[in-house]
């Protein structure tokens, strides 16, 4: 048996630029952080022939190409088995539909352990780009590149998206004491609602392959407050970086009407007012995660209990895709 795991991610800054309809005109750039929070998966051969596949739901087939989940399908399909005989469970410690990047997660986790099953080795820049490959370009969804490759690298990194499709990764040389207070500050609490990243993120793939100029200015602020970002934590200047954060909140938010709602715009008013210096939706927005940077994580975490919510404790992650057993 095959166990793998891949870690789940924060988005730092930059947020939506990493989606073909903005890069291949513009150049992307995004920062992100891997988590230790992940999805596991694990592939085995079963006695019995067939393809055994067990997550929210349970499939028994005898072809590829009658597998119902699309990643899992395109996933085996992609290794050209000749007799696939083949069982596969997924396990996650995050529901999907939370912001954090659980597909990209999934995607990377799952072509890890079905590459070590059949004894090949994968690079983590070849991983990330087989899993965008079946997502982006044969699954047709609407996401960017962030999610695979910061699951493959681990780490917290900067990500150039050059117009060609290629992607640069960039490990961030931070100091000891600015990595422990990000780690300490920066708080997660589970707005209690789930949402479709395609959904949210279709209306921009639209409108960025459009031309509206709104949302490609929008993208332009979006990036140049990624850049920003980076510098300030390169500088160890945190409280710049929570600042940050609350410009690129207020600048996401105009995108479009699905990235928040009442309920959101409370909470994160309340956090504001209670020590955070400055926060945002993890992910395409629409529920999941809000996370903020504190100046007082203390009295933000009475707070936000003070209103139900629960906090999802983390520290990074620098392993990235890995095989735990085998």
């Amino acid at each position: 048996m095959i166990l793998t795991r891949s870690p789940l991610r924060i988005s730092l800054g930059g947020g939506g630029t990493d989606l073909p309809s903005y890069y291949s005109q513009f150049g992307g750039f995004l920062l992100a952080a891997a988590i230790d929070k992940y999805v596991y998966v694990t592939v085995s051969r079963p006695f019995a022939e067939g393809i055994v596949l067990k997550y929210s739901t349970i499939e028994k087939v005898f072809k590829v190409e009658e597998i119902q989940h699309p990643i899992l399908r395109e996933s085996i399909k992609s290794l050209r088995l000749k007799t696939p005989q083949i069982e596969v469970s997924t396990i996650a410690d995050i529901p999907s539909g939370t912001g954090l990047g659980s597909s990209g997660s999934f995607t990377t986790a799952l072509l890890k352990a079905l590459y070590t099953h059949r004894k090949m080795t994968i690079h983590a820049d070849e991983l990330a780009k087989l899993a965008c490959e079946i997502e982006i370009d044969i699954l047709q969804e609407p996401i960017g590149k962030q999610d695979q490759y910061i699951a493959s690298f681990g780490g917290i990194s900067s990500f150039d998206f050059h117009k060609d499709g290629q992607v640069s990764v960039n490990p961030l040389k931070l100091s000891p004491d600015t990595m422990f207070d990000l780690e300490d500050n920066l708080l997660l609490f589970y707005t209690g609602t789930t949402r479709s990243a395609s959904n949210i993120l279709r209306d921009q793939d639209e409108k960025s392959k459009s031309g509206n100029v709104d949302m490609i200015d929008n993208l332009h602020k979006i990036k140049e407050l990624g850049i920003s970002s980076r510098d300030a934590l390169l500088d160890g200047d945190t409280k710049t970086f929570g600042s940050l954060m609350h410009e690129h909140w207020l600048t996401k938010m105009q995108r479009g009407s699905g990235i928040s709602d009442n309920h959101i715009n409370d909470l994160y008013e309340l956090g504001r007012a209670n020590g955070a210096l400055g926060g945002k939706v993890v992910g395409a927005g629409g529920g999941g995660f809000l996370m903020f940077y504190a100046s007082d994580r203390d009295r933000l975490r009475t707070k936000m209990k003070e209103k139900n919510l629960s906090e999802l404790r983390f520290s990074f992650d620098f392993e990235g895709t890995k095989v735990v057993l085998s």
